[in-house]
């Protein structure tokens, strides 16, 4: 173990031997505890076997004091929302298939899961990242204070509708956070499109709109906005601040990523409970399963030699080798990126209801084509999105003034092009 902790914190570091032929891939990313001493023992064990002859160096975003005069790396590890924290600017990224083809290397979308590969694709079905730090939006509960409250620990609600009720009696035990969110945006807007059969995006003659402000998305927040005045609901921010507010027991609920279960398991002083995502159970044709699985991903930037691109290759082809994938998986809590990596995890024994429900939800096909991509700019509608809810919690602007001053600017800031796919919905 004291041998592991050593490469882990050598490879963070960046340190190596010295070999004057190695071709040094960097990779840049923002991962602490768990997830980072993963990565960095497969990276030592993925440099090892390279025999001297290339080396990917860890370089920490957290290191970084100016990340726009930083030369960028060959490979970063991020969800493409947060390019202005890694970069300083929105770069455009290398796409994986093109890395892989060039170096004479298999990179088929048939060997993910559909809806991992559906999450990375371009529109056309090509892999543009490696879904490495994926997730799907999941309901976290403190086991011990529904049973304090007199709920059920092993019945959670399932409907949004429940989910007030269990809210209310939280509070009037005497919790006075019941409920709380993270990535709000991804769960609150992106997956209730999902759940409930709405397209993200709407044809209007030759132009595709951005279409997240229906009637449901209308109610959900108009919802939200109630609970947060009747402090039901508390807002943190958009991004994984509630995490912390679940994990310090200060808030009773949680919808969030579905990795925290692994922090959870080593860190929280109460027992808690893992349930799928709530939905409304009075819309017709609602599907709660489902939802989107979404997250970091390993991406490639442009501007590099063939030899470095040949490094990245080999590299991921490293990480998608099932032993290493269920490794990953084991100690982050990530989504399994294949088949074969998700039946290697049997063995592990870990959480193993929720990767029951994972491996039904990422088998399925698409269910809605339409959902925006990243060269759809969705990390600017998201940071729209957060920009306008801000006003509903501030109790400056309804829910519906919200979501439609948030639609008019992301439609007028972000063209949309009509293709093949954009527009249909498959079931």
């Amino acid at each position: 173990m004291i041998r592991k902790l050593l490469f882990a914190v050598l490879a963070t570091l960046n340190f190596s031997l010295p070999c004057a032929q190695a071709q040094e891939v960097t990779l840049r990313h923002d991962l602490e505890g768990q997830s980072l001493d993963a990565l960095a023992t497969l990276v030592v064990r993925f440099n090892g076997e390279q025999k001297g002859k290339a080396r990917i160096l860890l370089q920490d975003l957290k290191g970084i004091a100016d990340v726009a005069a930083t030369p960028p790396p060959h490979l970063s590890l991020l969800d493409p929302d947060d390019s202005m924290r890694f970069f300083g600017t929105s770069p455009r990224f290398l796409p994986l298939h093109q890395v892989m083809t060039q170096s004479k290397l298999k990179l088929d979308a048939k060997q993910f899961f559909p809806q991992m590969a559906a999450a990375v694709d371009d529109l056309t079905g090509k892999i543009q990242a490696l879904p490495l730090a994926h997730a799907l939006p999941v309901l976290f509960y403190n086991r011990d204070a529904f049973i304090r409250a007199g709920l059920d620990p092993d019945k959670p609600p399932k409907t949004w509708w429940e989910v007030q009720a269990a809210a209310g009696k939280l509070f009037d035990a005497g919790y006075k956070c019941p409920l709380t969110s993270s990535r709000f945006a991804w769960v609150h807007l992106d997956n209730l499109s999902s759940q409930h059969g709405e397209p993200t995006v709407v044809h209007e003659g030759k132009i595709d709109r951005v279409a997240l402000n229906t009637l449901v998305h209308v109610k959900h927040i108009a919802l939200l906005a109630s609970w947060h005045k009747s402090f039901y609901f508390h807002y943190f921010g958009p991004g994984l601040e509630g995490d912390a507010k679940f994990v310090s027991g200060q808030c009773s609920m949680l919808t969030g990523e579905s990795p925290l279960y692994r922090q959870l398991e080593k860190s929280s002083g109460f027992r808690f409970g893992v349930a799928e995502l709530p939905y409304y159970d009075d819309i017709r044709g609602a599907r709660p399963a489902d939802v989107l699985p979404d997250g970091a991903a390993l991406w490639a930037l442009p501007g590099k030699s063939k030899d470095d691109y040949k490094v990245v290759a080999r590299f991921v082809e490293f990480m998608l080798n099932i032993d290493n994938q269920r490794e990953w998986v084991q100690a982050t809590g990530f989504l399994p990126m294949t088949p074969a990596a998700m039946e290697a995890m049997k063995t592990t024994g870990a959480a193993s209801g929720l990767q029951a429900r994972a491996r039904l939800r990422l088998a399925m096909l698409p269910s809605v084509a339409d959902r925006t991509k990243q060269d759809n700019g969705r990390s600017r509608i998201r940071t729209i999105l957060n920009e306008e809810i801000e006003f509903v919690w501030s109790d400056k602007k309804p829910a519906k003034e919200a979501l439609d001053t948030a639609m008019d600017r992301a439609n007028r800031s972000i063209p949309q092009t009509a293709g093949p796919v954009l527009g249909k919905k498959k079931r």
